[in-house]
């Protein structure tokens, strides 16, 4: 998902000076001077001639060769690459990756242990003039859609590739079998060097603070070669910066031990060499109702009336073994592919759960049936001793294993940006995540299952969590993303239902981030907690991996749109809701169901029945609380997740991406019941004081507060939620075109009629809830004073800008702010004369001090 370009200027300059020395006799030796022969220049030897020379004088009989894509000779400590003119200008992918790293602390998004991948870069050899080849970054923008076209030209004028290294020829050689000529460059200097191509990245020498390269510490361990690969192994030392405490950094940044004890960073990294198919993979077409990765360019073509922004779908290259297999698929019968994916378990992977990483990539099989092939997928267990298979070698995808305190796993995979192919993937399986496998499965089913109920998990309860993220992970590497609509197809009551969960799973994909099912409560005999493979995951396969015969990736993209439209209609389980849609509140992270309200008031009941047992299935023996700290902090962190999923109601906006031939509308807002059940939940179970979450025996324990910021803390967050900007202008938005849609005016005042319910009462208003109050004001103040334009929007589904920024200033959300305050003062004034209580006496002359600075801040 990268783009980068480098501008590399070379420059030749020769200045030769031929200098005349004459002697000069002491001051005053006139005869000695007059009697002296004039000096004559000597003549110079002849330079070197530079150039390539004869083959056998640069390849000698000391060369250890090997062939393969390219051949590669050894001589001493140098190593050459002989290219043949077949691979003159052939696109070639290099990927590098840490073979071994130094100790780096745990950060994710920061590339650090063995297997992980630094850049990637699509590059091609060209001869170039006075015996050079020169090295291109070639870049996928722009394209012509036909080079006969003369537009192709105009395309090629403007996106010129830029050389990265320029190499001299050092011999050439006749290829007696082919005819054509075999060039021979040192390619030792290369790899050594800190071109981007195959170095760091610059934003990951800034995060780890390096510097600059240490040539007498960076060497080439090795290079092999294989018949579609070359693999460039070497090692290479950073001088670097040590972190100086406190000091202000611009962007995000790691503090390397080695840096600080030695100034200096050793890394053993790898850089695959991968010729890319001569023709590449028949693409599949994007499409937004299906969640593949994508890639893309824009394309210019003369028999179109507009450029046109070409995208689609990342996926691996499944092909019949012959044509007889082509016809029995094409018949219905499932065949084997000619190349079946296969996923290598990393040796390093602890024995124990090498068995569960193999299951959940086998699990994609019956999905891949769906799609008219059999045994297209596999995972492999390397055997501790196996030399005949390199995790290096680019033709191999690898499930590495890291011996890291992060808390993740990961599923990349590498393509060709021409065509979307998929050609190999490594999927990043961090050691830690166990432990976030444990703090999930504790908070979200212990209420449920007794074997949540333990500090450390039994290895098949452990087990069966690693198969789930597993399939998770390798679901990405087959191009699937996140499917956050999946479980809002599913309505909450049957997450309750024992057999209907054993048939359908809690979410129809496990691509979604549903994680576990929260909502099933104690009494239901629901066994099944976790995600699996379901019904839009076998959609999805088959939509990418079926093998389609129409002439162009725009007649399979019609077949493709009239199956989804006739699937969904049959099964509207295989919607997909997307990622990055920050409003409809249909796709969501870790949520469940299609009523958020309901189903985080199930979540909620469960929690409430775990907190009190907390300290017992926490506690080991001679152990400190820290075990009792880290699940409290993890229930505290799921209810706010509960609030979050219910929040985005408010203001929601549905978006339901279609394609011309379907009926309905794409945009629409949340139905007002949606968005008033929300602010109702939200009273009861946030602005209500959660006094559940106060259990004196834990907070004894683990912290010296009573828990009152903490409380006051969560409810700002919600109420901040309620009051941003963005929020508020598509209440306003939507209310302009349906004048009884749910308004700013009723949304503040279902709030306000909460927050302040004890004006009406005229009871005593405790620590909690007078928190709450000024919390209140303090929003309606400043959304009523709001200075400037805010962003009010982002990106959509399809990239659309969706309005960039709105001044409150210049709406209606300043107006009803200030009448709101207007209003809650007049309240507070009349109710002050009959309040008893102190406190609240004080706390209510306090806000209408507030309000009133509020209204005039001068």
């Amino acid at each position: 998902m990268l783009k980068n370009a480098t501008k590399v200027s070379l420059a030749m300059l020769s200045l030769g000076v031929a200098l005349n020395a004459q002697a000069q006799d002491k001051k005053g030796d006139t005869k000695a001077s007059a009697a002296a022969p004039a000096a004559v220049a000597a003549p110079k030897a002849d330079a070197p001639k530079p150039g390539p020379k004869p083959y056998k004088e640069v390849i000698t009989d000391k060369a250890k060769t090997s062939k393969g894509l390219f051949t590669v000779h050894k001589i001493e400590d140098k190593y050459y690459f002989e290219i043949p003119d077949s691979l003159m200008g052939r696109e070639i992918m290099t990927v590098t990756r840490v073979s071994k790293s130094a100790t780096v602390p745990g950060s994710v998004g920061l590339p650090a242990y063995g297997g992980e991948m630094l850049n990637r870069q699509v590059i091609r050899f060209e001869k170039g003039p006075d015996n050079k080849v020169f090295l291109r970054g070639v870049q996928y923008i722009n394209v012509s859609a036909d080079s006969t076209q003369p537009i192709y030209k105009a395309v090629r004028n403007s996106n010129v590739d830029p050389i990265a290294q320029a190499f001299e020829v050092k011999a050439f050689k006749k290829d007696s079998v082919s005819k054509s000529t075999n060039t021979v460059i040192d390619i030792s200097d290369f790899f050594k060097s800190e071109n981007q191509i195959i170095s760091l990245p610059p934003m990951i020498k800034t995060a780890y603070k390096l510097t600059t390269l240490a040539p007498d510490r960076t060497y080439l361990t090795s290079i092999k070669t294989y018949p579609i690969n070359t693999e460039i192994r070497a090692v290479r030392t950073y001088n670097g910066a040590p972190s100086m405490p406190g000091a202000p950094s611009a962007m995000p940044s790691v503090s390397l031990p080695s840096v600080a004890t030695t100034g200096v960073m050793t890394m053993e990294v790898n850089t695959s060499m991968i010729l890319l198919p001569k023709v590449p993979m028949k693409k599949r077409n994007f499409d937004p109702r299906v969640g593949f990765f994508a890639n893309g360019y824009t394309v210019f073509d003369e028999n179109s009336q507009r450029t046109e922004d070409q995208t689609f779908a990342v996926r691996w290259r499944l092909e019949p073994k012959n044509a007889e297999d082509a016809a029995k698929q094409k018949k219905g019968e499932i065949i084997e592919p000619k190349k079946p994916i296969i996923y290598y378990i990393d040796p390093a992977t602890p024995a124990k759960w090498r068995k569960y990483l193999k299951a959940g990539i086998d699990d994609w099989q019956k999905a891949f049936e769906a799609a008219g092939w059999k045994n297209a997928i596999r995972g492999e267990i390397l055997a501790d001793n196996d030399t005949t298979i390199s995790l290096e070698d680019a033709r191999y995808s690898a499930v590495r294993y890291f011996a890291s305190d992060i808390e993740n796993a990961y599923g990349p995979n590498v393509h060709d940006p021409r065509s979307g192919e998929i050609l190999e993937s490594h999927i990043g399986w961090y050691h830690n995540v166990m432990k976030l496998l444990k703090k999930w499965y504790m908070t979200q089913a212990a209420a449920v299952d007794p074997r949540a109920r333990k500090s450390k998990f039994d290895d098949e309860l452990m087990g069966d969590l690693i198969r789930f993220v597993s399939s998770h992970e390798v679901g990405h590497t087959l191009g699937l993303r996140h499917n956050y609509g999946s479980s809002s197809t599913v309505p909450v009551e049957k997450l309750r239902d024992p057999k209907w969960i054993a048939e359908h799973g809690h979410t129809p994909s496990i691509m979604d981030y549903a994680r576990f099912n929260y909502v099933a409560q104690p009494e239901d005999g629901v066994k099944d907690l976790y995600p699996r493979i379901g019904e839009y995951d076998i959609w999805a396969i088959k939509w990418g991996y079926q093998t389609l015969d129409g002439a162009t990736p725009e007649d399979d993209q019609k077949t493709l749109s009239k199956e989804f439209i006739q699937e969904i209609a049959k099964n509207p389980r295989i919607w997909f809701g997307t990622e990055t849609n920050p409003y409809d509140p249909r796709s969501q992270s870790e949520c469940l169901g299609d009523n958020n309200m309901l189903a985080s008031e199930y979540g909620i009941k469960n929690l409430k029945r775990i907190v009190p047992n907390l300290i017992d299935w926490t506690k080991e023996e001679a152990q400190d609380y820290d075990m009792l700290t880290e699940s409290y902090n993890e229930i505290v962190t799921q209810y706010r997740r509960y609030i979050g999923h219910v929040v985005k109601n408010v203001g929601g906006i549905f978006e339901t991406p279609k394609s011309a031939d379907q009926t309905g509308v794409v945009y629409e807002p949340t139905p007002k019941a949606t968005q008033k059940e929300a602010i109702t939940w939200l009273n009861k179970y946030v602005f209500d004081t959660p006094t559940w979450l106060l259990d004196e025996k834990i907070l004894s324990r683990i912290r010296p507060d009573q828990g009152l910021d903490a409380i006051s803390r969560i409810q700002d967050a919600a109420l901040s939620s309620i009051f941003s900007i963005d929020r508020l202008q598509r209440l306003v938005e939507t209310q302009s075109k349906y004048p009884t849609a749910y308004g700013i005016d009723e949304m503040l005042t279902d709030v306000k009629s909460n927050v302040f319910a004890e004006l009406k009462t005229k009871k005593a208003t405790d620590s909690f809830r007078r928190n709450l109050q000024k919390n209140y004001v303090e929003k309606l103040i400043a959304t009523a004073n709001a200075s400037g334009a805010s962003m009010s929007g982002g990106f959509s589904f399809r990239g659309t800008v969706v309005p960039a920024a709105v001044d409150p200033r210049k709406t209606d959300i300043v107006s009803v702010s200030r009448g709101h305050l207007l209003a809650l003062r007049d309240e507070v004034k009349a109710s002050l004369p009959l309040i008893q209580d102190k406190m609240t006496k004080y706390h209510l002359q306090d806000v209408l001090f507030r309000i009133e600075k509020g209204l005039d801040p001068k």
